[in-house]
């Protein structure tokens, strides 16, 4: 039997740091298309992939995209977002702390920290748009960044919100709204309708039947069914390319050896189906079928 001390010795030094580095994300759940990109390298965005420091991701047309963060919140990107973690720390003592600096460069965004997760550690979280930092401590909050303007509205808690020069702003009053149009003056917090800032929501939901990939999902889609290798790595650089994290699957050997192009990671056969049907649509493959 091998001896269980080493490991001990090796989780007491792990208990006794002050801090450490972590992988700060990981991807909860997904609509393509979406992207990670690294040192100009981009790869299809699947459910449970982890999103180290510096890693861009890039949604596109239609796309959301689910975080979740080592502290235990999550980050819910729009469509047509970029957005990445420039730096995050944990620290072990006192009650534990989590340290980061989250850039939202431009889209739509929703920060929130489940109440789990708000006993269980502390956190200290700026999320930075292109002219506007928010503080937070554990709260919940809806913004985007467009080239008009940038904007946070806040759900619940509190934060401190300030734009680039300007002095910081405390909003605690649930559904109150920093508002930066660019190239103007920064106008007084003022409060949004209840109804609107649910209708902005939804531009970072995930709704049923879209298709979603989420961690855990053990439903396939199935694109391409061939004997010819060179159609099925086409198809397989097709959807990749286009944001849809692919995987090819041989079976057989020798002269029964096949190629299977599929999409995997779907938690229910009607997302599946959805994305059957978006998949033949998009590229025009006809032997799209929905396996398990």
């Amino acid at each position: 039997m091998r001896s269980v001390r080493p490991f001990l010795v090796l989780l007491l030094l792990v208990l006794a740091t002050p801090s450490f580095a972590a992988a700060p994300a990981v991807v909860e759940s997904v609509i393509s298309p979406a992207w990670v990109t690294r040192n100009g390298m981009r790869t299809p965005m699947a459910p449970g992939r982890v999103i180290d420091t510096g890693e861009v991701v890039v949604t596109g047309n239609g796309a959301r995209a689910i975080l979740l963060l080592e502290d235990g919140s999550y980050v819910k990107l729009g469509e047509n977002a970029r957005f990445f973690v420039a730096d995050a720390e944990r620290r072990t003592r006192d009650g534990g702390l989590f340290k980061a600096t989250l850039r939202v460069v431009t889209g739509a965004f929703r920060f929130t920290t489940a109440a789990v997760a708000r006993l269980s550690m502390k956190r200290e979280i700026d999320i930075r748009l292109p002219t506007v930092t928010a503080g937070i401590r554990g709260t919940d909050l809806w913004g985007k960044a467009t080239e008009d303007r940038e904007f946070i509205a806040l759900i619940e808690g509190r934060i401190g919100v300030r734009r680039d020069g300007g002095e910081e702003v405390i909003l605690d009053k649930p559904l109150s709204v920093f508002d930066a149009p660019r190239g103007a003056p920064t106008p007084a917090v003022s409060p949004i309708e209840q109804t609107l800032l649910a209708r902005y929501a939804q531009e970072t939901e995930i709704q049923p039947n879209s298709g979603s990939l989420a961690v855990g999902g053990k439903w396939k889609v199935q694109a391409v069914a061939t004997a010819e290798e060179a159609q099925a790595l086409a198809a397989y650089d097709r959807l990749r390319d286009a944001g849809y994290p692919a995987q090819i699957d041989p079976t057989g050997r020798g002269k029964s050896l096949s190629y299977r192009v599929r999409v995997a990671g779907l938690p229910s056969n009607v997302e599946a189906a959805a994305l059957a049907v978006r998949l033949k649509a998009e590229f025009g493959f006809d032997t799209v079928s929905v396996l398990r």
